[in-house]
């Protein structure tokens, strides 16, 4: 039997890609840390980053919508709205994309790893931008007065809440990002493309994940169908009626239950609590 060299090269392209990602990526350790917010080289002006993930079977998508595109799923979850059914609203909370905001970063202490990307959830981006906000403050990304700050992490396991715990704290005193004018210059234009670290699905590609993760293998069909553009409806991820949506749920919730535990009240913030541990753990 001759060896299958597409499939392994494949498999190598994927380890390969991992890799660059988790070197491309920062997670807050346990305990403190000092950070250094970085202009990101394509917009100086801003350098928060916005995306928006599925997180579905624990299987994590980038959401078109990052981009302004069509998202089959979020379709979905928009067409479980507008039944005007609680029950139905309750489910679709999982469909919908969820904000994960990035922003570069160079790590005290490791300088060597040049610029990496943060991922954070609302609070922290909240609290950034009330500082960056705060007219005693200004720029703290700005390479010559800008400030360091200081990232608490406390894992789960040791939070005195049922979550994970990042808490901020921007240092008073004024530093530059670094006193080699040639290492400021090589950080503010030699980044990781964050298009690569997050590729996008094709709309065919997540309305056929759809279509696999509310049937999945040897579960009987529902009443959703991902359509694929170009078809005559305008809605590519559809629900023939509002009863169908009901059965489809129960259906689905019965065979995936292994990978995302679902009440009718508490699904939402089941998959939120697992979206951030993907990031943070």
């Amino acid at each position: 039997m001759s060896l299958d060299f597409d499939a392994l090269r494949k498999k190598l392209n994927t380890l390969q890609g991992q890799n660059d990602r988790k070197s491309a990526l920062w997670k807050p350790p346990e305990g403190s840390s000092i950070v250094r917010l970085v202009p990101w080289k394509e917009r100086a002006d801003n350098p928060f980053i916005e995306l928006y993930f599925h997180y579905l079977g624990r299987k994590t998508h980038l959401s078109p919508i990052t981009h302004g595109k069509p998202d089959p799923i979020a379709e979905f979850a928009d067409k479980l709205r507008s039944t005007g059914d609680k029950d139905d609203w309750n489910f679709s909370k999982q469909f919908s994309p969820k904000l994960r905001t990035f922003v570069p970063i160079i790590v005290r202490g490791e300088e060597d790893k040049g610029v990496r990307f943060w991922g954070f959830g609302k609070m922290v981006y909240t609290e950034l931008l009330q500082v960056i906000n705060d007219e005693d403050w200004g720029d703290i990304s700005d390479p010559q007065s800008g400030h360091d700050v200081s990232v608490d992490f406390i894992p789960e396991k040791k939070s005195d809440t049922a979550y994970a715990q990042t808490k901020c704290l921007v240092k008073p005193k004024e530093t530059p990002l670094s006193k080699d004018a040639e290492q400021v210059k090589k950080w503010l234009t030699e980044q990781p493309d964050i298009d690569e670290i997050f590729e996008e699905p094709s709309y065919e590609e997540l309305a056929t994940f759809l279509e696999k993760f509310l049937t999945p293998e040897g579960g009987e069909d529902t009443s959703v169908t991902a359509t694929t553009k170009g078809e005559a409806s305008s809605a590519e991820a559809v629900v023939e009626d509002k009863p169908e949506v009901k059965t489809a749920k129960v259906k689905t919730k019965a065979k995936t239950a292994s990978a995302v535990e679902e009440t009718d009240e508490g699904n939402s913030s089941d998959v939120a609590e697992e979206f951030e541990k993907l990031f943070n753990e």
